[in-house]
């Protein structure tokens, strides 16, 4: 299947070796709940030789693997050539609250992590981590899981040698952004998770640090075309 909306084609680069073992990764949403942990976890590896982090401001940390890019959907075109890596991680997301307008919404949920996966892969990644979320199915009649499904869609059809999707549902943890209606929620979630078992028991909360924990654990030993990770399996991963 094609790109959404008309994405144009990203043109073909050499794609350069790792130095040895250690691997180079790209993440997007490093200032997100997840992809915050998820930094900590790459730049802490001893699996990663660098970690390109592409945000809109310039972190407050400093670590001598991180590299910081600044830019977003609207400059990443210009900004392929500091893109060349061997994994990106995707995680990316916003909230109605903060992007009320469909337009808005759907660019920071679909077109960025396409765009980023496609500029990647053409520099030379050969693996994609994406976070989406449980129920995710483009052809959904709820907007929230439609779009998920369809940004899953679009970018296993990039054709990675390995694509990882990690589908959570209620991402827990403490945030340093104030969400009074997310701690309510989370909050109910925590009792509503003890009556949540068999096949229903994915819907169960997770914390974002085991979310990053388990996508920097995927990556330790890829063999499959195309892997979806559910709460057992994100749990499984970030025990390793």
């Amino acid at each position: 299947m094609g790109l959404k909306r008309g994405l144009p084609p990203i043109g073909r680069y050499i794609a350069k070796p790792s130095q040895g073992e250690m691997k180079k990764a790209i993440i997007f949403g490093s200032s997100g709940f997840v992809g915050s942990h998820l930094l900590s976890e790459l730049l802490n590896s001893p699996d990663y030789v660098q970690v390109t982090a592409v945000v809109r401001k310039k972190l407050s940390i400093n670590h001598p693997k991180l590299n910081t890019v600044i830019g977003d959907y609207h400059s990443l075109r210009g900004l392929e050539a500091e893109l060349s890596a061997d994994e990106i991680f995707l995680a990316l997301g916003t909230t109605r609250k903060t992007s009320p307008d469909d337009a808005t919404y759907y660019q920071v949920d679909h077109d960025y992590p396409v765009l980023a996966a496609q500029i990647a892969k053409a520099r030379g990644a050969k693996s994609v981590f994406l976070v989406t979320a449980v129920g995710a199915n483009p052809h959904s009649h709820i907007s929230y899981v439609r779009t998920k499904g369809e940004t899953e869609r679009d970018i296993i059809a990039l054709d990675f040698e390995h694509t990882h999707i990690f589908r959570p549902s209620m991402i827990t943890g403490n945030r340093q952004e104030k969400r009074p209606w997310e701690k309510a929620m989370i909050g109910i979630w925590s009792v509503i998770d003890l009556f949540l078992v068999g096949q229903a028991d994915r819907y169960k909360g997770i914390t974002g640090q085991d979310i990053a924990k388990a996508m920097k654990n995927s990556a330790i030993l890829q063999s499959q075309k195309l892997t979806i990770y559910h709460l057992k399996e994100m749990i499984a991963l970030a025990r390793r």
